[in-house]
């Protein structure tokens, strides 16, 4: 039981939730950078949450399945086909030996409110991706050269082992159907950019009262210099952050979400393959419940950081795992495998 990639599209890599509890050791958590959109195509197949998927940049990747399965697509909408046949997001479709799926590329792909695609996409397959456990994950540590398919990203020819699935075969052939996923646009500033929730950093008082401000008052864009390390902002006035005094700095821990300021004065905000430590001031951290919006976002997407406490991340996080449960609720009640 194989899937094909025929073609990959920029950067596609085999990814599950993450390998944690290395960080001792400078093994940087990795996985899926929307853990949320592969725990929900996870589900609409029958796997656990945790199973390993396929993560999709840019679109423009051509997949051919060798078996029969059922696949579900969560994240960035790129247009994406099965034998020509319209493939939605959050949606769960069978999926017959032969056929193939295309994802058209981020530049000529629209998404379904009618604007161009974003950033990402994640990919589960019933029974998931099948190669070997490192360090206790799938996931691909492109940086280290490490787990996933050969410890790199996907090419042109690759064949991926599929586990064996919980779907009995008539689950398998089941038509299609979906789910209503996370929408970052109702979360959106007034301004129409991505709203992140952000909490201030352990350095945030050394900052100038005018680029704490400036932190918040700001519209930021995602530059093309980002990546699965961290994503670099600019502000649309060329406000740069500064701090108060410019002192050297120990390096200390920092995590995905963690908002460092290096001495250009334009934030970058750490994501799933970032180092585990940093010598860069970090001014904040986006709240865990809101990394799937930046993980979508596109590249020159706009952002507005918005200030919260602890209490509130708190309960974003609750209410991000209860749609999970929620979800693997229902699908439970209709007769659809929940695997732990």
């Amino acid at each position: 039981m194989t899937l094909l990639i025929e073609k990959p599209g920029p950067l596609a890599s085999v990814q599950d939730l993450g390998r944690h509890g290395h960080r001792q050791l400078g093994i940087c958590p990795g996985g899926a950078l929307d853990t949320l959109a592969l725990a929900i195509a996870n589900r609409l197949v029958g796997n656990a949450t945790g199973a390993a998927g396929l993560e999709l940049t840019l679109g423009g990747s051509v997949l051919r399945f060798e078996t029969d399965t059922r696949i579900a697509l969560v994240g960035d909408d790129f247009g994406a086909t099965l034998d020509g046949q319209p493939l939605w997001p959050c949606w769960s479709v069978p999926v017959a030996a032969g056929q193939t799926l295309r994802l058209a590329s981020a530049n000529a792909s629209v998404n379904a409110g009618g604007g161009k695609a974003g950033l990402r996409s994640w990919l589960a397959v019933a029974g998931g991706i099948d190669v070997p456990h490192v360090l206790g994950s799938r996931s691909t540590d492109l940086k280290a050269g490490f787990g996933g398919h050969e410890g790199r990203a996907l090419r042109k020819g690759d064949r991926l082992p599929l586990g064996e699935s919980a779907l009995a075969e008539a689950q398998r052939a089941r038509r299609a159907f979906g789910v209503r996923g996370p929408d970052w646009e109702r979360d959106a500033a007034a301004d129409g950019a991505i709203a992140l929730r952000v909490l201030p950093g352990p350095e945030f008082e050394q900052f100038t009262v005018a680029s704490r401000d400036q932190l918040w008052g700001e519209r930021w864009r995602i530059t093309p210099q980002s990546n699965r390390m961290g994503s670099r902002l600019a502000s649309a006035s060329g406000a740069e952050l500064r701090r108060k005094r410019g002192t050297d700095m120990l390096s200390s821990g920092v995590i995905p979400g963690t908002i460092q300021v290096p001495p250009s004065g334009q934030p970058i905000i750490l994501m799933g393959d970032a180092q585990t430590t940093g010598g860069y001031p970090r001014i904040g951290v986006v709240i865990r419940a809101d990394l799937w919006k930046l993980a979508q976002a596109p590249l020159d997407g706009s952002l507005r950081l918005v200030p919260v406490d602890a209490a509130t991340a708190l309960e974003a996080w609750a209410a991000q795992q209860r749609y999970v449960a929620q979800m693997a609720q229902g699908l439970a009640a209709a007769g659809w495998p929940t695997p732990a």
